[in-house]
């Protein structure tokens, strides 16, 4: 995530004034300076931070505390305001009412545009059940029609492209293509270059008068530095800009860029890309972002990407059998393969509340390393073996380790982990005493403890 670095310094600063029982000069200074710091070390420009710093300092002086009230707290809720008041009070989406929405992505080469219209695609294709048709319009990249022909087959978009035209004449021919076959939104992929010149903004600029956007995003690489800012006003200048979508928003990048431009042009974040995967895009919610910011998690986010992600009666399924001893590796490869749909582990961790500062070096390579170890080791079992781990005795293991070209300690601990989950799960049911009722009553399966098979 962006401003990685904040985010620890931030905590770090919140940590040191707890106990202070008042607001002063003094303690405001050190604590304001560390924050002009990281802001400077995330690239953020010194305007937008000057202002920010005072925001802060006016309201943190100016708050009556009381007993129920805490100098940190009061400090985090200023904090937190105020990065909301730049980004956004609210989350903004495209506008959706109308007959026939249509898109514009602009950019410069290398933000991610292309496959960011692909995923926005996608996005309104599947979430609002629009029927989509993308515009090959950029016309200046040989391999850009290409790639954005093998993005939408993937989703199953069509995209409408015409050889040796212009960028105006394809998107004229495919806003009356779409109205005869009754698309209701149509997203157009224009033309980028290395770096602003006129060519370019002449081009857009006659787009502009030719056709009527419902939006127009700017791709941003959350990587780039606060070079940004003049291309962001640039294009907002020839085509306004109706939101910005920033790519590379996983990464552990500085963000100062992207925070300086919605904060000095007034342009708000309303899509951010978050892996390579098509699916890979969220909605921004300034609020939520601000949370994470200050590493108090995002648990709505959480909760939200698992809903999209995993199959509710299989991980039912495997809830039941964990509380019943019966876990076994057909349930642990299943539930390696609904936690993976999720993505990063790392950005998960981080909307979790305090699980950044629990595990701060998570390494995303090493974990799915790990998981494709583990889901090797699994699918080299027969189906006796998963579903009967008491099996698996020394020449069944190094058959195994072969075949899954992994060590046979690692097959042991893999062996080992399936077993502390089962012991885990007993010693919460002894706890509990016994299995929940909303687990034995929502199973298919009868039970007879008498009966069971050890």
């Amino acid at each position: 995530m962006p401003f990685e670095q904040l985010s620890q310094r931030l905590s770090s600063i919140i940590s040191k004034i707890k106990g202070t029982s008042t607001l002063d000069e003094k303690n405001m200074e050190g604590m304001l300076r560390e924050i002009r710091l990281a802001l400077l070390e995330a690239d953020v420009n010194l305007t937008v931070i000057n202002k920010f710093l005072t925001r802060v300092k006016e309201k943190s002086l100016g708050i009556s505390l009381n007993a129920k009230v805490t100098p940190s707290n009061m400090v985090v809720k200023i904090v937190h305001d105020e990065i909301i008041t730049i980004l956004g009070q609210e989350a903004s989406t495209l506008v959706f009412n109308t007959p026939m929405m249509i898109v514009g992505m602009v950019g410069l080469q290398g933000s991610g545009k292309t496959t960011s219209i692909a995923k926005l695609a996608n996005f309104i294709k599947t979430k609002h059940q629009k029927k989509v048709l993308l515009v090959a319009a950029d016309l200046q990249r040989l391999a850009a029609v290409t790639q954005l022909k093998t993005l939408g087959e993937s989703i199953g978009v069509e995209v409408f492209s015409v050889e040796n035209s212009t960028p105006q004449d394809v998107v004229d021919q495919a806003l009356s293509y779409a109205r005869i076959q009754g698309f209701n939104a149509v997203l157009i992929d224009t033309a980028g270059r290395l770096s602003i010149d006129e060519e370019l903004m002449n081009e857009l600029s006659i787009l502009k008068q030719r056709v009527d956007f419902t939006d127009v995003l700017l791709s941003v690489d959350a990587m780039s530095g606060q070079d940004i800012i003049n291309v962001a006003q640039r294009f907002n200048e020839t085509i306004p800009l109706t939101g910005i979508f920033a790519t590379k928003f996983d990464s552990d990048s500085k963000g100062g860029g992207v925070f300086s431009v919605v904060s000095l042009t007034n342009i708000k974040v309303k899509f951010v890309g978050v892996g390579e995967k098509i699916e890979d895009l969220e909605l921004f919610y300034p609020d939520r972002y601000a949370n994470r910011l200050l590493g108090m998690g995002d648990i709505v986010s959480l909760v939200e990407k698992a809903q999209e992600n995993i199959d509710q009666k299989q991980a039912m399924n495997v809830a039941q059998k964990m509380m019943s001893g019966q876990f076994d590796f057909n349930d642990m490869l299943e539930q390696i393969n609904q936690v993976s749909k999720m993505g990063s582990i790392k950005n998960m961790m981080k909307m979790i509340p305090g699980a950044s500062k629990m595990m701060p070096n998570i390494d995303d390579d090493v974990a799915q390393a790990n998981i494709k170890k583990t889901k090797a080791i699994i699918q080299s079992m027969t189906k006796e073996e998963r579903a009967n781990p008491s099996l698996l005795k020394q020449p069944r293991k190094e058959r195994i380790a072969k075949g899954a070209g992994q060590p046979l300690l690692v097959v042991n601990q893999t062996i080992m982990q399936l077993e502390q989950t089962k012991e885990q799960m007993k010693q919460m049911m002894k706890l509990q005493g016994g299995v929940p009722a909303s687990f034995s009553a929502g199973s298919n399966t009868k039970r007879n403890p008498k009966k069971r098979k050890k």
